[in-house]
């Protein structure tokens, strides 16, 4: 809640401190000690209030607007991370730097189920609507996931699934991406506005499939999951849809459904990128193979390069 912090700073931010003082005047006439005390409760409650359900919530959140976007390219992510850069402690929101130790955990900042690098305000708590920003989609899927169970019980496929959601979840979420976990596919979004990410976001997707499929290659040895991926990049709807708990921080439009129908075409163990990720990576996948495929929906052959992932790399 990026933009709820700035707001009260920038509204309340001198009565607080002077609250601060006062409160710690009034109370070291007794003692020290207590002023010490109850200074620091006034501020853990303020951040309470501003990470926590309170009646101003709803109003402030109403008048909030792209808070996720327009924090990444404006003075107001740089404000608040100052300001939550004094908390103690480790380990805390990528973004905002929010800790999730220490007064985070007392406050109860929780880390988002997308990716745990993020706090849930500057995701899931962000106001409902989506707007049109770049983003890079990365799918990928078990393969063959019908004959490939069909070999096993049910137990196994479903602790074979539980291994490749938890594989990719780490894999993934090491360069900033929010991951979905839809059936026996994984669908990861990078956004470039970002500061991680910027214009290397094609070259980090493409470096982080090529590490996915080295590792399912390494850590599952006799049993490796047939997995492909497919990778696109360009304008999408993103953001929360939904309402209530059900909201969902995601992305929608072409640019999902093309990523989708690459990803489709990729045998295990490819990565298949759009020619517009394979023109961004800069030479970062010069032995890809050019084809031109037909996807379901297009009514033109989609150009696109196959990426064969090297087993047991690292």
């Amino acid at each position: 809640m990026i933009k709820l912090v700035l707001f009260i700073m920038d509204h309340i931010s001198w009565v607080y401190l002077g609250v601060l003082v006062s409160v710690g005047a009034i109370a070291s006439q007794t003692s020290i000690a207590l002023a010490v005390l109850l200074v620091f409760a006034c501020g853990v409650a303020l951040h309470a209030f501003l990470h926590n359900s309170n009646p101003l919530t709803p109003w402030l959140r109403e008048r909030d607007d792209q808070v996720i976007f327009h924090a990444c390219r404006s003075p107001d992510l740089y404000r608040a991370r100052r300001l939550y850069r004094r908390l103690p402690s480790d380990p805390r929101c990528r973004l905002c730097l929010v800790p999730f130790g220490g007064v985070g955990k007392l406050l109860r900042i929780a880390p988002s189920r997308k990716n745990p690098n993020f706090c849930t305000d500057c995701l899931e708590t962000a106001p409902v609507g989506a707007y049109e920003r770049e983003v890079g989609v990365l799918f990928a899927d078990v393969r063959g996931f019908t004959a490939w169970s069909e070999k096993r019980s049910p137990a196994e496929v479903a602790d074979g699934l539980t291994r490749f959601y938890a594989l990719a979840s780490r894999v993934l979420t090491r360069d900033d991406a929010l991951v979905e976990f839809v059936g026996d596919q994984v669908m990861a979004l990078y956004l470039p506005d970002f500061p991680s990410l910027g214009q290397r976001t094609s070259e980090v997707m493409i470096s982080a499939a090529e590490r996915l499929l080295s590792e399912i290659d390494r850590q599952q040895a006799e049993d490796v999951l047939p997995v492909g991926v497919g990778i696109h990049i360009g304008v999408a709807s993103v953001g929360n849809v939904g309402q209530g708990k059900t909201k969902n921080f995601t992305a929608v439009g072409d640019v999902v459904n093309t990523a989708a129908r690459l990803q489709s075409c990729a045998l295990p163990g490819q990565i298949v990128v759009s020619d517009e990720v394979y023109a961004r990576a800069a030479g970062h996948c010069s032995q890809a193979e050019p084809v031109s495929l037909s996807l379901k929906g297009k009514s033109e052959p989609v150009g696109a390069h196959v990426i064969h992932a090297h087993r047991g790399a690292a």
